[in-house]
């Protein structure tokens, strides 16, 4: 039995006349007539009850019909779904965040963005370190990726800049280096970089951020001392936590200081030009995944139009 038997069955079941269903078929009556017997045959049954005037459905073919028009709508919605896959208006895609690019909120309304104009594409989102999102990437566990500033940069992978902010400096309240009667509102603190010597550093640990303290450190030293650090985190907000709770002092993203007001302050650095904390979109060079080719052109285009290409291009 072939797809065209049941079009030809169908057609001449609507029409009720062999002559009508030909002429909607593009074929000529008696071909018509050979593939409806040839398809009773391999049935076993027959589908029409021939009439003077036309033809009527059986009680076998009615039953037969309601089959036969099911399989065909199934097969005509597996073309369009399978045509808005092509086209990135159907599917899923991987998503992997670090922390810090999390609480930026060009990720968030971008994402959310995204779900709002592409319903039927599902988003699987997960928060991982750097290092774990290049290598997902490149295990193919992952089809885009929002970071920071990666040590690593695969030839296979694409890192497109999206936004560039400072670097600050978080320090518990009533910090040595904080004015006794506090920072006015509205005012942010600069501390002078030399007067970190001496200080406890709470660090994100090295594999899961690798690129992201790198200028600072080269910066002390060139300064003259070399930061010491006390602790290592997996998280930035681990970081901050352990900050408030005063095991150290540390450096984040600006778009961070939302977090623990209360219990922590958020200050510049003075001469912390070099102090960046970027954020980039990852994705595959080979992506054949349409929905995520889909996602990285809508973060692009969310995107400021400066930022974009900076790199990967």
């Amino acid at each position: 039995m072939e797809l065209r038997h049941l079009r030809y069955f169908l057609t001449v079941a609507e029409e009720r006349q062999f002559t009508r269903a030909a002429a909607r078929l593009h074929i000529q009556q008696p071909p018509l007539s050979q593939q409806i017997q040839e398809l009773e045959r391999e049935l076993g049954f027959a589908l029409f009850t021939r009439l003077p005037r036309g033809v009527e459905l059986t009680s076998a073919g009615a039953a037969f019909e309601v089959d036969a028009r099911a399989v065909l709508d199934a097969l005509d919605q597996g073309v369009v779904n399978a045509r808005r896959v092509a086209n990135g208006q159907l599917g899923s895609v991987r998503i992997a965040l670090t922390s810090s690019a999390a609480f930026h909120p060009l990720a968030t309304a971008v994402i959310r963005r995204f779900r709002a104009t592409h319903p039927d594409i599902a988003i699987d989102l997960n928060e991982i370190n750097a290092a774990d999102i290049i290598e997902r990437m490149m295990n193919g566990r992952v089809d885009a990726g929002i970071l920071r500033k990666p040590i690593e940069t695969p030839a296979e992978l694409r890192f497109d800049l999206l936004h560039e902010e400072r670097m600050v400096l978080v320090l518990p309240v009533g910090h040595a280096l904080l004015p006794a009667k506090g920072v006015r509102p509205g005012k942010q603190l600069r501390v002078p970089l030399k007067s970190l010597a001496g200080e406890s550093f709470i660090f994100v640990r090295r594999p899961g951020a690798p690129g992201m303290y790198a200028d600072f450190i080269r910066a002390c030293e060139a300064a003259g001392f070399k930061p010491e650090v006390v602790s290592e985190v997996p998280r930035m907000l681990s970081a901050i936590n352990l900050v408030a709770a005063g095991g150290g002092i540390t450096l984040v993203p600006a778009s961070m200081q939302r977090y623990q007001q209360e219990s922590v302050v958020y200050c510049a650095v003075s001469g912390d030009e070099a102090f960046s904390a970027p954020l980039h979109l990852v994705t595959r060079r080979d992506a054949a995944n349409p929905a995520a080719l889909r996602f990285a052109q809508a973060v692009l285009a969310f995107a400021s139009p400066d930022a974009q290409g900076a790199k990967g291009a």
